[in-house]
């Protein structure tokens, strides 16, 4: 009797073991999954540089399946509270962050200094930690490029270019766009308008009207919102967009756009933080690796213009052409980058003035 009751205590210590062990396997696979986070400064469906994000978020969470948990916060204004954003998203086990906005940095790197254990990734920014990487890519060379396509539509000579803000960000892209403008047209103007924000579809539409009593006969933008699109869309007139390929929102105006494909690097980032092999890094994408394309063409881009944007393409790529290398003059003439010199991509993230052919100021 008294070895029955033994054997039988035995076994209830391993069942009892077992069912530990399954418990503790079960809870092994759910901490087993990484946790990913991202945050926009627009919603997630902005048709522009937010979605674009997302759609990045997206192609990461597609190829890694149950193996990640990726989330997203939108419309995060730029400031302290962004700081409050990243802490709640860290307490909910996100060990990779995403920002994607510059004005989301100082915090960025503020967080990172309080949470060396959490990987920060800050697009468009300038600060790196030994946990906090900076990411953008050659937007100047797509909106180059876009800028032939605004060029050769212009029938007035002047084309309308709503801003956001006044960054070396902005200003590079404007010059760059303006530099191609004047590749297909060498007498077109591009006027702009601040609207002091990256997503404010009313702001935009306002400066497009704005742009178009000033004379414009083809709009552009370096904002989030389609909103410049829809207005050119009602006033029959072609338009560039920008981050996103978003032909739907205005399908007889559209030209093209300079857009981003953020999927491949931040399933790459993201690989390499599970791996543990994350390292701090500051990457530049390119017309070359994929990271920066021009969108499709629209009905309005002649078969001309085309080729002339494929030869340009096809230049930047083999390094036979940069459209910022010497000579260069501002808007009041002076020469900036003499003939033989280029400017670095440092030079690009300090830059403030605008080339020959712009019509506004770099101060906002």
């Amino acid at each position: 009797m008294r070895k029955t009751r033994v054997m039988f205590a035995a076994l209830l210590l391993v069942l009892g073991v077992t069912a530990l062990a399954l418990t503790a396997t079960g809870t092994a696979a759910k901490r087993a999954v990484y946790k990913a986070a991202w945050i926009y400064v627009g919603p997630h469906n902005d048709g522009g540089w937010s979605q674009a994000h997302n759609d990045g978020r997206l192609y990461v969470q597609k190829a890694l399946g149950s193996k990640v948990q990726t989330t997203f916060k939108e419309n995060v204004p730029e400031g302290p509270q962004v700081c409050q954003v990243i802490e709640s998203l860290i307490r909910d086990g996100n060990k990779i962050i995403f920002a994607t906005s510059f004005g989301f940095q100082t915090c960025m790197a503020s967080e990172a200094k309080k949470h060396p254990d959490v990987y920060f990734e800050q697009a468009t920014g300038t600060i790196q930690l030994k946990n906090m990487a900076e990411y953008f890519g050659a937007g100047e060379d797509a909106n180059y490029l876009a800028g032939i396509a605004a060029g050769a539509a212009t029938k007035k000579n002047t084309i309308g270019l709503v801003v956001a803000f006044p960054i070396p960000e902005v200003i590079r892209h404007t010059s760059a766009f303006t530099l191609g403008a004047r590749t297909a047209n060498p007498n077109a103007k591009v006027k702009i308008v601040w609207t002091n924000s990256w997503f404010d579809p009313a702001k935009e539409k306002k400066a497009a009207e704005s742009l178009v009593a000033a004379g414009a006969d083809v709009l552009a933008q370096n904002v989030d919102s389609p909103a410049t699109g829809q207005y050119a869309q009602s006033k029959k007139l072609p338009w560039v967009g920008y981050d996103s390929d978003a032909r739907k929102f205005a399908p007889t105006s559209w030209l093209t756009a300079p857009i981003y494909n953020w999927g491949p690097y931040y399933l790459s980032r993201v690989k390499a933080a599970m791996a543990g092999t994350w390292k701090t890094s500051f990457y530049y994408g390119n017309l070359k690796d994929g990271f920066v394309k021009l969108a499709p063409f629209g009905p309005g881009v002649s078969v001309k213009t085309k080729a002339l944007i494929a030869a340009k393409l096809k230049a930047l790529k083999d390094g036979t052409f940069y459209e910022f290398a010497g000579p260069l003059y501002d808007q009041s003439g002076k020469l900036r980058v003499p003939k033989g010199k280029r400017l670095s991509v440092k030079d690009l993230y300090a830059v403030n003035w605008l080339v020959k052919g712009v019509i506004g100021s770099p101060k906002g």
